[in-house]
């Protein structure tokens, strides 16, 4: 996928989480989100930090985090970005940053990508909503997923399986077989198996087990 049409994605994910966001009400923006340890509001502030997270902004961030682990350091500044706004705050980054095209530094424009998609998920899943990912924007997400396995616990799962997708022309890997929706195969990729709906195959015990 051209990377302009990737932007497109995003910026689409953006605005849909926004809308989300705005019909929350103050409890479920405290809600417990899928992420372990964040609520909705620490997720929201997450997502629109890539356009705000430049060069000028990574030697106060190592400083703060000297010593720890990547995970472990993405957990404190996801909490510390949301500790220090509010609900206002969040949003009105939302509309200031809609259609940036500005990333963390050494990440790739399909980080930002993976992260409205999934994240949305992480967001209204808990809740019992429903936002369903564009299959084509999945499928590109799920691919650098796969490469990324080893920081979102799921490595065994993607070099163990055969992962085929129902809606999208999109199969990778070897093994047992996982079938379904190319949203939901991307949440196996990010870790989110327990989660993940609608998949068949005999693959399915090796998740079961992850």
């Amino acid at each position: 996928m051209e990377t302009q049409a990737v932007w497109a994605h995003i910026h689409a994910e953006r605005r849909a989480l926004a809308a989300t966001l705005t019909d929350l009400t103050p409890e479920q923006w405290q809600a417990d989100s899928l992420c372990a340890g964040w609520t909705v509001q620490d997720v929201a502030a997450h997502v629109i930090s890539h356009p705000q997270i430049g060069w000028a902004q990574m030697p106060a961030m190592v400083a703060r985090n000297f010593g720890r682990s990547y995970n472990a350091m993405i957990f404190r500044e996801v909490k510390r970005m949301g500790a220090s706004s509010t609900r206002e705050s969040i949003l009105a980054d939302y509309a200031t940053y809609d259609r940036s095209t500005r990333k963390v530094p050494t990440t790739t424009v399909l980080e930002p990508l993976m992260d409205c998609l999934v994240h949305h998920q992480d967001i209204v899943r808990p809740l019992g909503l429903r936002r369903d990912m564009h299959p084509e924007a999945a499928a590109v997400a799920a691919d650098r997923a796969r490469t990324l396995a080893f920081l979102s616990g799921s490595r065994k799962v993607v070099t163990s399986t055969r992962m085929v997708a129902t809606d999208v022309d999109w199969v990778r890997g070897s093994g047992p077989t996982i079938t379904g929706p190319i949203q939901e195969l991307l949440m196996v990729c990010m870790g989110r198996a327990r989660v993940a709906t609608e998949l068949k195959g005999d693959g399915l015990e090796l998740l079961a087990r992850a």
